[in-house]
């Protein structure tokens, strides 16, 4: 599937959008390769970056342990969309449960492939997604996570 710049910045442009509301600023460091981590984080360091927020995808997941050592190590608190991050020593993740949507994928492929057009499937929004927090990194990094939050999460990092 092809998609154009337009398509692909509209998120970026949702997500700025929703900051500046907020009365915050968003820059976006590119990292194509792990080796770009550390020129990322130091740019981001030296720009004034206060946390960051990694965007879903195959690097994200594939490289979430170099992610959360290079923002740890740059005192950068991270949000991220994979919990694997988190696992992995970031702060703090809110994401989708990769094995329902892995789930609910088999199902459309289940039946696409029994002849149901694709147009004719229900278009589905996720409804579960899920708060991990590191309170190991949150302490690392010098930062008190509010009680409420941890009351909520659905997995807590000790």
């Amino acid at each position: 599937m092809h998609r154009d710049a337009e398509s692909l910045s509209r998120p970026w442009q949702q997500r700025k959008a929703a900051a500046k509301s907020l009365n915050l600023e968003l820059h976006e460091f590119e990292v194509k390769v792990p080796s770009d981590l550390d020129t990322a984080m130091r740019s981001a360091r030296d720009w004034g970056a206060q946390a960051l927020y990694t965007f879903p995808g195959g690097f994200t997941f594939s490289f979430a342990k170099q992610i959360a050592d290079a923002a740890n190590a740059y005192h950068l608190p991270s949000a991220n969309s994979h919990k694997e991050i988190a696992l992995a020593g970031g702060l703090l993740a809110y994401a989708a449960d990769l094995k329902e949507l892995g789930r609910r994928g088999a199902w459309y492929l289940d039946k696409i492939l029994r002849g149901t057009p694709p147009g004719m499937l229900p278009f589905e929004q996720l409804s579960k997604y899920e708060l991990v927090i590191n309170l190991k990194t949150a302490k690392a990094l010098g930062l008190n996570v509010p009680p409420t939050m941890i009351a909520v999460a659905d997995q807590v990092i000790q």
